[in-house]
């Protein structure tokens, strides 16, 4: 990825050439490439849009969504491969709005969301990955986390005072090597997930200061957002530049070729949504599902089963 300055507009293959390939998005470009060095500061936050108005963006948006509706179908009857979708990003990102957009056309039998909070008590007596195992998708299934085991390497870095409810061995949740540990618990998760047919894409929505700014701003004006907004959201932002390093160094130690992080540019909601879209799309395609093709004993059997429909 080109180095930018966050918030920057930045024309990925050109201008001219997007416009004159309908507005192609090569996913590839938002992509973090496995155990490379990572500045945040230098990826953007927004890019010139992968479409030209709102209809073009609406008629786009609908096109991915039908044929994501058809490859989830073929990926249920197939009942090989599921698939895990991670949802990280700050404040006002727009998580939920992805969510809701471009898996609006997905059968609900197919597809479960969890969003994962502040740990209970319980779940505070086991291993961090614990609570979210449990949650992984079946076979056939499309898993939605929105937020995710991850946060256990990155609020928990920024906030290490929460350790402290964690209850973990003396010793253990001192210096780096924790870190560097969980990050090995992780990638040995994922690794085992993909090699019993559970693909796994990472979204971190990558927003600017300002745009996080401007939208917390709206949630005060309209009264039917004031409940988005507390104070502990500005807290947060107090925290930005850790959390900026928390993701940078999570990222480089986890995005790997089975399991990739992509950094997509937030600041524009529905470049976003087209974004994820795409990766998602482009995931399912490369993998081997169909319906389930009869063999001749089956035929058969189908052939007998009319003739008795027919009398």
């Amino acid at each position: 990825m080109p180095c930018v300055e966050a918030g920057d507009l930045l024309d990925i293959t050109g201008w001219s050439s997007i416009r004159s390939i309908a507005m192609k998005i090569d996913a590839e470009n938002f992509r973090a490439a496995p155990g490379r060095k990572l500045k945040l500061a230098e990826w953007p936050t927004l890019v010139k849009p992968y479409y030209k108005s709102k209809a073009d963006y609406q008629a786009t948006l609908e096109k991915h969504v039908a044929e994501l509706s058809a490859l989830q179908s073929r990926l249920y009857a197939d009942n090989r491969y599921a698939l895990l979708l991670v949802f990280q990003a700050l404040d006002a990102a727009g998580k939920d709005g992805v969510i809701k957009h471009v898996m609006s056309g997905i059968n609900p039998q197919g597809c479960q969301v969890f969003s994962f909070k502040h740990p209970s008590a319980a779940e505070l007596e086991h291993d961090f990955l614990w609570r979210t195992t449990s949650a992984l998708p079946e076979r056939g299934r499309i898993g939605i986390f929105n937020r995710s085991y991850y946060e256990e390497v990155l609020i928990v870095r920024v906030h290490p005072e929460i350790l402290r409810g964690e209850n973990l061995p003396r010793g253990l949740a001192e210096g780096d090597v924790l870190w560097e540990q969980r990050y090995q618990s992780i990638a040995g998760l994922e690794h085992h997930l993909y090699r019993n047919g559970t693909r796994i894409i990472k979204f971190f929505l990558h927003l600017s200061r300002e745009e996080q700014r401007k939208r917390f701003l709206a949630r005060i004006d309209d009264p039917d957002k004031n409940w988005k907004f507390s104070r502990a959201d500005l807290e947060e932002r107090k925290f930005w530049k850790h959390y900026m390093k928390a993701y940078e160094a999570c990222i480089v130690a986890t995005s790997t070729r089975h399991a990739p992080w992509y950094v997509v540019p937030a600041d524009d909601k529905h470049n976003a949504r087209l974004i994820v879209s795409q990766v998602i799309l482009d995931t399912l395609r490369r993998l081997d599902i169909d319906y389930p093709r009869p063999d001749a004993r089956r035929r058969r059997e189908l052939r007998a089963l009319r003739r008795l429909l027919e009398r």
